[in-house]
C-alpha cells in the first residue's frame, strides 16, 4: 500500500519532466508511505515515476520503488497488493524469470514482460500501477477490478500526469482547476463524486477495472478488463442450462481470507458486532490460531445502549482467541479531529468518519494492515435496498409508460413534500417505476431537480447532462434478469466503488494503515457468482454459518444495524459549524464548502 505519481512528456513540444513538480506530487502523499520514498526519471527526461512506500511485503530495500527490471527496459510504480504473487512468481520462475526480491512489485514487471497488457487477467489483488516500457515508448497503467485502489489522470495535451490522489496532482501544479460540472453535480446527488469525475475539469479517474496505454505519439487506448454487469449477465446465462451449482461458499470465503492474510507484517481485523467482520474473524482464526489481533471502535455516547458494538465484539474475540483491543471515543475526539477528517478526504464524501476513526485507533495499536468486512452487504443482500427497490418497482411498474404524468406530479407536489417530509416523495411516480430510478430514489442525497437550488443553475444543468444518470444507471442493470442481482450490480458499481472503497482508501491512508477487503475480491466474486445467480442465492446468514466454529448465537440473531457513529449527537453540542452537520445533508454542505473553499448555497431541505 503506497502512493504513486508520474509524469510522461509524450508530446513533441512537451518540456522534459519537471523533477520539482514530480517531487511535490510525491511528498503530498507522504502519509500514504512513511517507510520510504523514491523518484526515477528516464528516457532523456521524458518519463518520471515517484513512490511513497508503506512496507508490507518484502520489507527490505530490494522491494523499494520505483523499481526497474534487470535490463532497465521496464520501470514501475505500484500501489496495492497482489495476493496471488507467490503462485505467479513460481510460475514465472519455472518459465525462466530470475528474481532479485520477494516483492509482488517485481512479479508485475516479469508478468508484463511475458504477457503484456493481458497480465491484468492473471492478477488477484487491489492495485493501481504504471509501467514504463522503453521498447514500446509508452506507459501502461491499470486499476483493479473493483476500484479498491485509486488512480487519477491529468492530461494537458503534451504531458500526462498521474497519481494516487487528486491532491497530489494539484500539489504538482499545471492542472486545469476549473469546476467539472459532472463532479460537482455528482457529489450533490450522491454524497460522493462518481468516477470518472472529480471536482476539477483537468483531472479524471482511470475507471475501475480498466487499463490505459499511451505512447510517445500520443496514441492512447483504454481497455476494460473487468465488467461487473457483464460478469453477472454471463453467470445468469450459464445458470439457465447448468445444474444447480455446488455450495462453494465456505471454500471460497476461506480462500479469500487466506490470500488477504499474506503479508510480512501482522494483519489485524476491524471487528464490530456485525456478521461480516465476525465471519472474517472466525475464518482468519482458523488460518492463524492464537495469532489474530482484533480492534473495536466504541463510543461513550452509546455505552449501555443497543448501538454499542463493544460487548458483542469482545465476545466474538473471546470465542476465537483473538488478542482484542477496544478503543472508546467521545464527542471531544470528533471535535478535535474535524479539520483533520475533512482535510484527509481526497474528494468530498458524506461518509468515512467511522473508517477514519477505526483506522486511527488500529494504527495506534501498532498494526499496519487490517481486514475489513466491507462488501458483504453488496454480495449477500444485506441492505434494505434489496427489498425496497424491487418492491417499489413491482408496485409502480404499471406507471412506467406515464413518466410525463409522474414528472408533472413531481413539479406540483415538490414544494409541499419539501416542507413537510422528504423531497424524494414528490418523485416516486417519475422515478420509482424502474430499477435505475428506484435506486436513485433510495440512494440519492438530493434528487436531480434539487440541484439548481444548491449550485449555479448552469453548472447544475451541465453536470446532470454529463452524468446522464438514468442512462448510466440503466447500463449497470442492462440484461440482468434477477431483481436481487440488479441491485447487487447497482450497489457494487455505485455505492461500494465510489463511496465505501474510496472512503476506505483515504481514511486508512490518513493513518498509514492498509485496509484489505476479503469480501471484495475477484477470486471470491467469480467463485460464488454461480450460486448468486441460482434460484436460491446465499444471504448473510449463509455467509455467517461458514466458519467451523459457529458465531455466538446473539451475533447470528442480532438485527442489522450498520457501523454507527454518533455524528449527530456529537454535532448537536459542537461548534456552530459542527451543529450544521445534523443529518447527512448538513454534513454534505460542510464537506462541500471546505472542498471548494467557497460558501455552499444552503439546500433548503428539512
Amino acid at each position: 500500500m503506497c502512493g504513486i505519481a508520474g509524469l510522461f512528456a509524450y508530446g513533441a513540444a512537451a518540456p522534459p519532466v519537471d523533477a520539482a513538480r514530480l517531487m511535490r506530487m510525491r511528498e503530498a502523499m507522504a502519509v500514504r508511505g512513511p517507510d520510504g520514498a523514491g523518484t526515477w526519471i528516464g528516457d532523456g527526461g521524458r518519463i518520471g515515476l515517484a513512490h511513497r512506500r508503506l512496507a508490507i511485503i518484502d520489507l527490505s530495500e530490494s522491494g523499494a520503488q520505483p523499481m526497474l527490471s534487470a535490463d532497465g527496459s521496464l520501470s514501475i510504480a505500484f500501489n496495492g497488493e497482489i495476493y496471488n504473487y507467490r503462485a505467479l512468481q513460481a510460475e514465472l520462475a519455472q518459465a525462466g524469470a530470475a528474481f532479485a526480491s520477494t516483492s509482488d512489485t517485481e512479479v508485475l514487471l516479469h508478468l508484463y514482460r511475458r504477457y503484456g497488457p493481458d497480465m491484468v487477467h492473471r492478477l488477484r489483488g487491489m492495485y493501481a500501477f504504471a509501467i514504463w516500457d522503453v521498447r514500446r515508448q509508452g506507459v501502461f497503467a491499470a486499476r483493479d477490478p473493483f476500484g479498491i485502489k485509486p488512480l487519477y489522470l491529468a492530461d494537458d495535451g503534451q504531458t500526462i500526469a498521474f497519481a494516487s490522489q487528486v491532491k497530489a496532482l494539484l500539489a504538482g501544479g499545471g492542472i486545469d482547476t476549473r469546476p467539472e460540472p459532472g463532479g460537482h453535480a455528482g457529489f450533490h446527488v450522491f454524497g460522493y463524486v462518481p468516477e470518472p469525475f472529480t471536482l476539477y475539469r483537468g483531472i479524471l479517474a482511470l475507471p475501475s477495472g480498466t487499463a490505459l496505454w499511451i505512447d510517445r505519439s500520443g496514441r492512447r487506448e483504454i481497455r476494460t478488463h473487468f465488467d461487473i454487469t457483464a460478469e453477472i449477465r454471463a453467470a445468469e446465462e450459464a445458470a439457465r442450462t447448468a445444474p444447480a451449482p455446488p455450495d462453494r461458499l465456505r471454500e471460497a470465503l476461506s480462500d479469500s481470507v487466506a490470500h488477504h492474510l499474506i503479508a510480512d507484517v501482522p494483519v489485524g481485523v476491524f471487528l464490530s458486532s456485525g456478521l461480516d467482520s465476525a465471519t472474517i474473524t472466525a475464518l482468519a482464526a482458523e488460518l492463524q490460531p492464537n495469532a489474530l489481533r482484533t480492534v473495536t471502535l466504541a463510543f461513550r455516547e452509546y455505552r449501555n445502549r443497543p448501538e454499542d458494538e463493544a460487548p458483542l465484539a469482545e465476545a466474538i474475540a473471546r470465542q476465537y482467541g483473538a488478542a482484542h483491543q477496544t478503543r472508546v471515543l467521545s464527542r471531544d475526539d470528533f471535535a478535535a479531529e474535524l479539520d483533520a477528517i475533512i482535510a484527509a478526504m481526497d474528494q468530498p464524501s458524506i461518509d468515512g468518519v467511522n473508517t477514519y476513526f477505526v483506522s486511527k485507533v488500529t494504527a495506534a495499536t501498532g498494526l499496519k494492515v487490517a481486514l475489513s468486512g466491507l462488501g458483504g452487504d453488496e454480495l449477500f443482500a444485506g441492505y434494505s435496498t434489496f427489498d425496497e427497490v424491487p418492491r417499489l418497482v413491482r408496485v409502480l411498474a404499471p406507471f412506467h409508460r406515464a413518466r410525463a404524468l409522474g414528472r408533472a406530479l413531481r413539479v406540483l407536489t415538490h414544494p409541499f413534500f419539501r416542507r413537510v417530509s422528504s423531497p424524494k416523495y414528490a418523485g416516486v411516480f417519475e422515478f420509482g417505476t424502474d430499477y435505475p430510478g428506484a435506486y436513485l430514489l433510495r440512494r440519492a442525497l438530493h434528487m436531480p431537480w434539487e440541484l439548481g437550488r444548491m449550485l449555479d443553475p448552469e453548472i447544475a444543468r451541465q453536470g446532470l447532462e454529463a452524468l446522464d444518470l438514468e442512462a448510466t444507471l440503466a447500463k449497470t442493470t442492462a440484461g440482468i434478469r434477477s431483481p436481487r442481482l440488479k441491485v447487487t450490480a447497482l450497489e457494487l458499481q455505485w455505492y461500494m466503488r465510489n463511496q465505501l472503497l474510496r472512503d476506505s482508501d483515504w481514511a486508512g491512508m490518513a493513518h498509514s494503515l492498509e485496509i484489505r477487503t476479503p469480501l471484495v475480491d475477484v477470486g471470491l466474486f467469480r467463485a460464488i457468482l454461480p450460486q448468486l445467480a441460482a434460484a436460491s442465492p446465499p444471504g448473510k446468514q449463509a455467509m455467517a454459518r461458514t466458519p467451523n466454529k459457529a458465531l455466538p448465537a446473539e451475533v447470528l440473531n442480532r438485527a442489522k444495524t450498520g457501523f454507527l457513529v454518533p455524528v449527530r449527537e456529537w454535532a448537536a453540542r459542537g461548534s456552530p459549524e459542527a451543529a450544521a452537520a445534523r443529518g447527512y445533508r448538513g454534513w454534505a454542505d460542510i464537506v462541500y464548502r471546505r472542498a471548494t473553499d467557497s460558501p455552499a448555497r444552503p439546500s433548503g431541505s428539512p
